[in-house]
């Protein structure tokens, strides 16, 4: 690759990054709720902190350690229906590359939330949950429990 086109690229992830905070950091951010959540599952700990805004969408951040040293993290986002938070996760995986997109789904369940699994499918490079497929919450990847910061 030569470095004109890698030049381009790192300017346009750098831009993409600097949006995401920039939007993500309104006034409404003062009227929501904030919740913190831990899951543990052998030695992978996850970690998820948002905020709940008044007309039921969510932003914060998400990061997946994978055995107590590599890490995903980044930021999630996307709406909240009843007991049912699905949004996108957007992060830079453990050693670099690019940012990508990842569909989450969690269900809320006695003050803990499940991570389910789900059909995914691409369409225009945006990942998604398959429309008219379950989404499986019975062995979940992380159970999440809600912490106080």
């Amino acid at each position: 690759m030569n470095s004109i086109l890698k030049i381009k690229i790192s300017t346009i992830l750098v831009l993409v990054i600097f949006c995401f905070v920039f939007f993500s950091c309104d006034n409404s951010i003062k009227n929501g709720q904030e919740l913190f959540y831990r899951a543990i599952k052998d030695k992978d700990t996850a970690l998820l902190r948002f905020t709940k805004l008044e007309d039921n969408r969510f932003f914060g951040q998400y990061e997946i350690r994978y055995n107590g040293f590599q890490k995903d993290s980044g930021e999630v986002r996307g709406i909240i229906v009843g007991d049912t938070i699905k949004g996108s996760f957007y992060y830079m995986p453990y050693g670099g590359g690019v940012l990508k997109r990842y569909p989450i789904a969690l269900l809320k369940r006695k003050k803990k939330l499940l991570l389910g699994k789900g059909v995914i499918s691409v369409y225009m490079g945006i990942p998604s949950f398959l429309k008219g497929e379950p989404i499986d919450y019975s062995n979940p990847e992380f159970v999440f429990e809600e912490i106080k910061e």
